[in-house]
């Protein structure tokens, strides 16, 4: 930075050295106060810039459900850190609300995410209207060219819950809650009780006969699913694993009150890090099936900012891929040699000599690996 020289004339030599030091002091403030300005200036310019926008249209329960939504949301958060992108979020109340919420973001975004598969026939609907737009849609495939459709394999991840479920049941009991009652929910029980079957077997019987399986129809609903826990919790299950969005609120509550009176029950969470999200309920939690709906959103932005974007592809995430799997926080209340099998039990899945099945049917013929 150049400094402006400023020359005093003075006829009293005394005059001209004071005002001689006060001229250094105020150069040597100039110069801090540019220099903070530079500071401020370089921490604002190492995001990467880019004119390319992004919307994302949430499923009910938007923003605060602590589990599906927040982490798609979160992956835009990452996205607006690292580039100059603000992006839009708009959260649907109902699904009256997915086609107009998504053609509004089709407007003024270059790429517009419909979180979930219930949005499956709007965000055809509408990336049919805006082929010039590209879309994401989380959960269900859409056969367009600006369309990349996201999956998971939740029954992968869904399995190392039921390792966990089934090595700390103490009463040979456990639970599953689901949202609603439909293949991509089943494929989170599927493989779940797989799970549980390959530790213990007798703690999967209830749930393969579903006595011990409640659906709450919804995924905004934290009281059914309290209601759900409370009954589940009753009939003998010591271990809870849901998949039911913002219902799962309400098992987390169920368990971190029962574990106040004294029950020795345990809850696990979906999607997000609920032990860490929601840490209230934290003391109830033994770990929670990451869903990194973080990672599919963050992805497919940055591969559109970086001219990557490849619409009509179907992108799926699992164990491998590090889409799925244990929460951070699973060693705070799960016993180390339980965090040690499943880690042993993820290399088998990922190696193949384990193929975690995906529907309710092939969990009932699932024959069990024993791995150490």
């Amino acid at each position: 930075m150049k400094k402006r020289l400023v020359a005093i004339v003075a006829s009293v030599a005394v005059v001209a050295t004071l005002l001689a030091g006060c001229a250094g002091n105020n150069n040597a403030e100039t110069e801090n106060n540019a220099a903070k300005n530079n500071t401020a200036t370089e921490e604002k310019d190492e995001r990467t810039a880019t004119d390319i926008t992004v919307g994302l249209s949430t499923d009910a329960g938007g923003r605060g459900d602590k589990s599906f939504n927040d982490s798609a949301i979160a992956g835009l958060d990452k996205i607006e850190t690292e580039y100059t992108v603000k992006p839009v979020i708009l959260e649907s109340q109902s699904q009256d609300d997915y086609v107009p919420y998504l053609t509004q973001l089709a407007e003024d975004n270059n790429l517009v995410f419909g979180v979930g598969f219930l949005m499956q026939s709007s965000v055809e609907e509408v990336a049919t209207a805006a082929p010039d737009t590209n879309f994401g849609i989380i959960d269900s495939v859409v056969e367009l060219p600006n369309v990349v459709s996201i999956g998971f394999k939740e029954q992968e991840g869904s399995f190392l819950m039921g390792v966990i479920a089934g090595k700390m049941t103490k009463t040979n009991q456990v639970g599953f809650i689901g949202g609603i009652d439909m293949p991509l929910i089943q494929r989170f029980e599927a493989g779940f009780i797989a799970g549980v079957m390959s530790v213990n077997p007798e703690a999967a019987v209830k749930l393969m006969d579903r006595s011990n399986v409640a659906y709450t129809g919804a995924f905004d609903n934290p009281q059914a699913g309290q209601e759900a826990a409370k009954k589940l919790y009753s009939a003998g299950a010591d271990v809870i694993f849901h998949a039911s969005g913002a219902c799962g609120l309400g098992l987390l509550q169920e368990a971190h009150e029962q574990r106040a009176n004294g029950k020795d029950v345990w809850a696990i969470g979906v999607d997000s890090d609920q032990a860490a999200i929601v840490p209230e309920y934290a003391d109830a939690i033994l770990s929670s099936m990451m869903k990194r709906v973080d990672t599919a959103t963050y992805d497919v932005s940055k591969a559109l900012i970086e001219g990557n974007f490849k619409g009509g592809e179907v992108v799926v995430y699992g164990l491998a891929e590090e889409g799925v799997g244990l929460a951070p926080t699973t060693d705070k209340n799960t016993p180390a040699d339980v965090v040690a099998l499943c880690e042993s039990y993820k290399a088998s899945i990922v190696k193949g000599d384990i193929v975690v099945p995906e529907d309710l049917d092939a969990a009932k013929a699932f024959v069990p690996v024993e791995v150490k």
